[in-house]
């Protein structure tokens, strides 16, 4: 349902599943995993993985925290955006990564659910592309001492309110790891 012409196309985004954007995350572990199921799902399926990855005065390029997991190995064929702000179109090469691919439906998982994970999702809704949030696959750190929910409650809210946006020609949604598929929309 993109409003994007010809850009029958699926992706993968992983979002900053950097070493110091997931240290303290919730459920850690769970979500690289899942994460690095669909990374493989996807490359079986001949879909693109595209990785984003944030820098900024906390996560210096090429410092130990700003490199991805271990557990998650990027090809030299699949693309790598770096980005500055939230939303991983801001000022990036994101769109002309996707265009070059005529991807106009995008799988998004990563890190951190209250930061870049929204704000990508909207960026994507935004400029066109039917945005598939992956529900189990997502996480944050807590940050509740300053007033947050709990990443529980974060990540439930996040997959609550996402799994029925839309906008005109557009639509958003949760899926769960097990059941992406990854193939052209109906």
């Amino acid at each position: 349902m993109t409003t994007l012409t010809n850009r029958p196309a699926t992706a993968l985004l992983v979002i900053d599943v950097q070493e110091g954007v997931v240290a303290a995350a919730y459920e850690r572990d769970r979500v690289v995993a899942n994460v690095r199921t669909l990374v493989e799902r996807a490359r079986s399926a001949h879909v693109p993985v595209v990785w984003i990855q944030h820098s900024d005065e906390g996560l210096v390029e090429g410092s130990d925290p700003w490199r991805y997991v271990a557990e998650l190995e990027r090809r030299d064929d699949e693309p790598l955006v770096p980005k500055g702000y939230g939303d991983s179109f801001e000022d990036t090469v994101l769109e002309d990564v996707l265009a070059e691919r005529r991807v106009g439906r995008l799988f998004v998982v990563g890190a951190q659910t209250d930061a870049c994970i929204r704000s990508t999702l909207h960026g994507a809704i935004t400029r066109g592309y039917d945005a598939i949030l992956v529900g189990d696959a997502h996480t944050t750190e807590d940050i509740s001492a300053y007033g947050a929910p709990t990443p529980d409650l974060v990540i439930a809210h996040t997959n609550l309110y996402w799994s029925e946006h839309r906008a005109p020609g557009r639509s958003g949604g949760v899926v769960a790891t097990d059941d992406v598929v990854f193939d052209a929309p109906a």
